[in-house]
Formats: structure tokens, sequence, C-alpha cells
């Protein structure tokens, strides 16, 4: 499964800033929004959530099938800790992992100074430096969630 991350403090958090072993390079990759939407329409939750679900079974089966999986997590400060809101986390497989590599990338970019240098600002002490640097994130205005596969809503909202 290949992961999508929106997120660049949870990022860091995940791969120590780049310092971690086998995670020393750090990419951004940009994909399609129409990308973005396909994979959230054809998406499971990663967890049962009663009231979303009908039960633990069905949910199980809807995620056994499901090309991608959302997953929330705490987003992350300056210092990775975490914060009271999470970010997405997006899991992608099958068919959604292959249109991710041969459809939806429209960039690639190391980003692996920047991570080096927010770091460094902020071992530093140099936090309106650090915060500075940051690539800006903008929350995502989606549509509400259309009917897919056999004309029930999208899995998992």
């Amino acid at each position: 499964m290949t992961w999508i991350k929106p997120s660049f403090l949870w990022m860091m958090y995940r791969c120590g800033w780049g310092t971690k072993e086998g995670q020393e390079v750090v990419l951004a990759v940009e994909i399609d929004r129409s990308g973005l939407e396909w994979a959230l329409a054809h998406a499971e939750l990663s967890h049962y959530v009663r009231g979303v679900h009908p039960d633990q079974a069905s949910w199980r089966r809807s995620l056994r099938t499901a090309p991608a999986r959302v997953q929330w997590d705490p987003e992350r400060d300056l210092d990775l800790n975490p914060l009271p809101y999470r970010s997405l986390q997006l899991g992608l497989s099958g068919e959604a992992s292959r249109r991710y590599a041969d459809e939806w990338t429209v960039s690639v970019r190391d980003v692996t100074p920047l991570a080096r240098e927010v770091h460094a600002a902020v071992r530093a002490g140099e936090r309106e430096r650090a915060a500075a640097l940051l690539p800006v994130e903008t929350p995502l205005d989606l549509a509400a969630p259309r009917p897919v596969r056999d004309g029930s809503s999208a899995p998992g909202r």
C-alpha cells in the first residue's frame, strides 16, 4: 500500500525530519485533484465506526475490496508534538495505486533540503523562521460524496 500524507509536519514526524534509516529522502508528490477525489470517493475508513457502517462484518468486507483507505492521525506542531486535530492519511492499493503512479502524478520534487532547513531552524529556536519556511497547506473543499459502485454512497462516507 502506498500512503499519501498531505501534511508536511506529519510527514516530518513520520520520517524524523528525513533522518530515519531508509527515509532520508523526502519527496513532495503533486497529484491531480480529480485523482484525489476519485481515491476519496472509492475509499473506506481504516477503522470501524458505529453509525457509519452497518456492522463490523460489512466494514471488513468493504475494507478488503476498497482500492483506498482513509486514516486520520493527529496533526503535528513544529516540535512534532500532536495537535488536537487530525490530518488525512490516504492509503492506495490495487487500482488506486496504479492510477496514482500512471495517471494522477503531476510532479515529484525532492524537499529533503527544505526538511533539513526547517529542522535546523527549529533546533536553533528560530520558530518564526521555521514556520515561515513551511509549505502553505489549505483545507480542501470537496463536494458531498456521490454514489459509486452499486449505487450506494461512497464507502466510509
